[in-house]
Order: structure tokens, then sequence, then C-alpha cells
């Protein structure tokens, strides 16, 4: 059978970004404590934008979404949509929908029940709510389901009920606080998947909240890592994950070998014993001169070479020796002792090195361009 080829046509181009642009600007919230729980946030997310909110618990970035939604007042600071300050409206005036973990959907009401509560709320008249409560029960695919009770349902369908109650009314902008934290793993993937899609359809600004990296990394069009309320870097998953300005952006957001440097100065960095090679454009702007800095690489950027191998001209390069190896499925891992302080570090294994062992010493190995000098 002969196979005809030709210029494929071009994808359909995307809705015009749509949505809200939601500012923060100096942000705090005080409860009294020994740090704020929010300190001196600012932020901008553009309309249309899917900006998550990533960090570990108690890092203000639940606060900052309780205080975008209006549910906590602010210590100091201002928060405006499209230009207007809304920092003093309630909730209820700011026409926001949110999504939350436990659904919080009304047992006795139908799913098309439960998705018209905001339509009625806003009294709109009846064939108007019967529509949009279709279409938007399209939009999450649960047509036929409209006259179930979320007890008949799923968790993933409860899910799919509440996300088209939050949008049915054509919200500013939806906030999301870890809605899919209690699903299992499987069911998590195919919602963030309809997650995106459904951002992607509706154009309209998503916040989302999560402390889980990998969901973060799924759906974001930009991060906003938090720590110890405040941000500690904003940017897109692949700026985060590739070009980290701090060790904890660089722990945070997947795993990463680190040598704690006790010096970077005239293109190179010390560890041990050892004088490595710095490129100035791995270099990261938070690092201060004097202050504290460490050189990161991730697992998937190291080589193994067995004791006589050969480490390319140029390359970095540090003994160790294999501790153990971690089987996760698609490829192995290999953990290793690095260095005379026995510094614990991973490399990923490919096909090429399927001959290594537990206990064997090796060289591991990685291009310059592939570390980061960040601040520790």
């Amino acid at each position: 059978m002969s196979v005809t080829t030709s210029h494929a046509a071009a994808p359909a181009p995307l809705p015009p970004r749509a949505g809200t642009r939601i500012r923060l600007a100096n942000v705090t919230k005080d409860y009294g404590l020994a740090v704020p729980a929010v300190d001196d946030v600012s932020l901008t997310i553009e309309p249309g934008e899917f900006m998550t909110l990533l960090g570990p618990s108690g890092s203000g970035k639940t606060t900052t979404l309780n205080l975008i939604a209006g549910f906590e007042t602010l210590t100091a600071g201002t928060i405006s949509l499209n230009g207007a300050d809304v920092s003093e409206l309630p909730s209820h005036k700011r026409n926001l929908g949110m999504l939350f973990q436990n659904y919080a959907l009304f047992p006795h009401m139908t799913v098309a029940q439960n998705v018209a509560y905001p339509l009625r709320e806003r009294k709109l008249p009846k064939a108007d709510i019967t529509r949009k409560v279709a279409e938007v029960l399209d939009l999450v695919q649960l047509t036929g389901r409209d006259g179930h009770f979320p007890a008949q349902l799923s968790g993933g369908q409860q899910q799919r009920v509440a996300l088209a109650r939050a949008i049915v009314f054509g919200p500013k902008a939806l906030l999301l606080d870890e809605p899919l934290g209690a699903l299992d793993r499987n069911l998590r993937a195919t919602l963030q998947l309809e997650i995106r899609r459904i951002h992607r359809e509706v154009g309209s600004t998503f916040v989302f909240v999560t402390h889980d990296q990998e969901e973060a990394m799924n759906l974001s069009d930009r991060i906003a890592l938090f720590n110890n309320g405040r941000i500690e870097q904003v940017g897109t998953p692949e700026a985060l994950y590739q070009s980290p300005e701090t060790l904890f952006t660089a722990r945070f957001l997947g795993d990463s070998n680190v040598f704690e440097l006790s010096r970077v100065a005239e293109g190179t960095g010390t560890w041990e014993d050892q004088t490595w090679p710095v490129d100035s454009r791995t270099v990261s702007p938070r690092v201060g001169a004097g202050g504290r800095s460490a050189l990161v690489v991730r697992p998937e950027d190291v080589r193994l070479v067995a004791g006589d191998g050969v480490v390319p001209p140029g390359a970095t390069s540090v003994p160790a020796t294999i501790r153990d190896i971690e089987y996760m499925g698609a490829y192995r891992t290999a953990v290793l002792s690095l260095g005379r302080g026995n510094a614990v570090g991973r490399a990923r294994l490919d096909a090429t090195e399927s001959k290594l062992g537990i206990g064997q010493p090796v060289l591991a190995w990685w291009l310059v361009e592939r570390q980061r000098i960040v601040a520790a």
C-alpha cells in the first residue's frame, strides 16, 4: 500500500484570551503569629492565564487564594480585578467562581439543580437557566446525568458537577483550592486533562492551588512557588525546573543533586577539594557576592561511567559509588554516594548503563551547561 504525504493543515488557533487580570500589590495577611501567613506578596495574573500557587503546607498559597476570593481580609496591600480595587469588596460581589476539594454539593439537589443554583441566586429567567445548564454539562461531559443526585455519582463525576457549577455563571475568574486532592492518582490524571481542556475552551483566568509539583507542572501556564508566606519564584514550569533561582526551588520541583559550594569566582566553583568550571549563563541572578550558593544538576543530566570509562572533555565529574538502584518502571535510578562526604545523589540510568551494579565505583559526570548555580 502506498502512502501519499502532504503538508498537514495548520491547527486552528486558540480563542483569544478572555478572563480577568488579577493583581496583588504588597499583599499581607498577619494573624499575629511569629511570621505573617502572607508576607508582602506582589503578583500579576494575566487574563486567561492558568496560574498555579504551589508550595508546601503553611507556605501561604491557600491564604492568598482566600484573600483573592474575599474570604479573608487584608492586613495590608491591595487586590484588583481588571484594574478595579476590590480589597474592601465582600466575596459575593467579586463575581469569582470557587472550586473546593470537598465538592460542597447539595446532596438533596440533582445535578441540574446544583449547577443551576448560582443562576437562580442571580434570578436569571428559567429559559436561560435551562440553556446554560445544558451547555455547561456538555462542556464537562455530564450530559444525561442532570437528573442524578450526588450520591449516585463517582467522586470524579461529583467534581465535574462542582466545576460546572463554578463556571456556569461566567465568573471573572475561577479559583480552585486543591480540587483534586481527594481523588486517586489515575482519576486525578484524567481530571487534570479535563481541567486543562475546559480552561482552553472557556478562556477564563484560572488560579489553582496545590502542593503537588507534578500537578502544577502539568497544568500551569505559570507557577508562583510559595515559601514561608513569600513568593520564592514565578515562571513557566520549564523555567522553574530548568532555571531555578534558589535551592528551595530546585529541591521542591523535582529531584536535584546538590553540591553546596565553598567558593564561586572567576568562572569556577569549589566543592570539597574539587574545582569545577562555571558558565556565567547558568548562574542565578539571586547569587550574590559572599552569599551561600550551590551547584544543582538534575538526575536525568547525570551520566555514569565505570572507573576505566572516559568522561568527555570539559565535562564536570565527581567520584561516586552506587549505593542502590531504584526501579521506576519506565527507567531506573541509581542512588549514589558522592565525593568524600558521601553526599546522596541520583542519576537516571539508560540502556547503555544497564551493566552498572550496586557497590560499583563510578564517575558521575554532566555537561557544564546542564548545571545551575543557585542561591542557597
